[in-house]
């Protein structure tokens, strides 16, 4: 998982989580949206994607 990837994944995490703690959504919709937002920000810690896998998704420069 390349750097730009990570970074889309922390700010989009973020967003979700500013979204739910001032209420603008909430219920089903939100609960859903805030575990997207912890797989987000665990794959992007751990740095892979095992959806990218079957997809055959690769978003990190390879070193030469």
């Amino acid at each position: 998982m390349g750097d730009l990837d990570k970074g889309i994944r922390i700010i989009i995490a973020i967003a979700i989580a500013v979204l739910f703690y001032t209420n603008v959504i909430e219920g089903t919709l939100a609960y859903i949206l805030m575990a997207f937002a912890i797989i987000f920000v665990l794959t992007s810690f751990i740095g892979f994607c095992p959806i990218y896998v079957p997809l055959g998704i690769n978003t990190c420069k390879n070193k030469k």
